[in-house]
């Protein structure tokens, strides 16, 4: 699966992001809309990680679905 599958298909997506990602909030996921960028600073705001160990961690989340 790639990133432009997901994004097209983001409302799918929701729920799986907010159950790898239990800190996002609903309005997150909704300002996301599909947006790795997005996805990624959402994910540093809430978690305080590096940005490349985010992109890890999305990349193997992508990679799963």
């Amino acid at each position: 699966m790639n990133w432009n599958q997901i994004e097209g298909n983001w409302e799918q997506f929701k729920g799986k992001a907010q159950q790898k990602w239990g800190k996002l909030t609903n309005d997150d996921l909704d300002v996301i809309k599909g947006n790795r960028r997005e996805l990624v600073g959402r994910l540093q705001e809430r978690y305080g990680k590096t940005q490349e160990e985010l992109e890890r961690e999305v990349d193997d989340w992508m990679s799963r679905h």
